[in-house]
């Protein structure tokens, strides 16, 4: 598959990012897809290539590209649990800087650069999250019903809020299919409800599941919370999204 690093020209500087497409001169359905916490690195530009296999352009941003470009942090091959803590605590303040005006500036840049790029369709495209960056697909989402006609978020973060601008609190606004994959341990049941009950009220086809055994973070091979029974399941789930949503390339 051909990849490519490039630079987006956003409102607040320039996001270094990595691009797959499938290898012909045809336009094929955007995808758009936010990392976890740990960023771009082999493990996501490996998932955009799988991606690219199934017929789909794939642009994944380094969203804390305010502060560095990726890898924003060292990070070792494998992201053991005796490490991952302190990698955590180094990358939570960025997590944190990420405010919801920043996502969706970020959003419109990312968005607008998918529509001018020769290997993209004119239609709608997909906007896939993992952990934190389910947030940022269902933000996007809900900002761009025009632009976005499904979100995917598998092993999510900070869905569910008490805050006045809470994902969950922006449902509403949702044109899109939605499906998510949560981790046992991602939210409460209460937490789980409430969610549900927000896609309900917004009236678009949705899907919430829960995959049993495993922990955050279960699609990255680069962790230990790893799960491979769960990984395929979330390509099937993934992979099924789209082909409903997406014009065919």
């Amino acid at each position: 598959m051909p990849t490519e690093t490039l630079l987006i020209r956003t409102p607040d500087g320039e996001a270094d990012a990595f691009a797959a497409s499938p290898d012909d001169d045809a336009p094929h359905p955007g995808v758009l897809l936010y990392p976890d916490a740990f960023g771009v690195r082999p493990e996501l530009e490996q998932r955009a290539v799988q991606l690219a296999a199934h017929g789909y352009a794939v642009l994944v941003p380094n969203v804390f590209y305010r502060h560095r470009p990726a890898p924003v942090t060292e990070l070792p091959e494998h992201i053991g649990e005796d490490v991952r803590p302190a990698i955590i605590a180094r990358l939570m303040p960025l997590v944190d800087a990420h405010t919801p005006e920043r996502v969706l500036r970020d959003a419109d840049a990312y968005l607008g650069l998918l529509a001018d790029r020769p290997e993209v369709g004119g239609g709608p495209v997909a906007v896939v999250g993992y952990c934190v960056g389910a947030v940022l697909a269902l933000r996007t989402a809900a900002a761009r019903p025009d632009r976005v006609a499904a979100v995917a978020g598998f092993h999510p973060g900070f869905l569910v809020t008490g805050a006045p601008d809470s994902a969950h609190r922006l449902l509403s606004r949702l044109a899109a299919e939605v499906h998510l994959g949560l981790a046992e341990g991602d939210m409460s049941p209460a937490a789980r409800a409430e969610l549900r009950q927000a896609l309900d009220a917004a009236g678009v086809d949705h899907t919430t599941e829960v995959h049993p055994g495993t922990l955050h973070g279960f699609t990255m091979s680069d962790t230990d919370a790893f799960h491979p029974g769960a990984t395929r399941h979330h390509w099937d789930r993934l992979l099924s999204l789209l082909a409903r949503t997406l014009p065919a390339g």
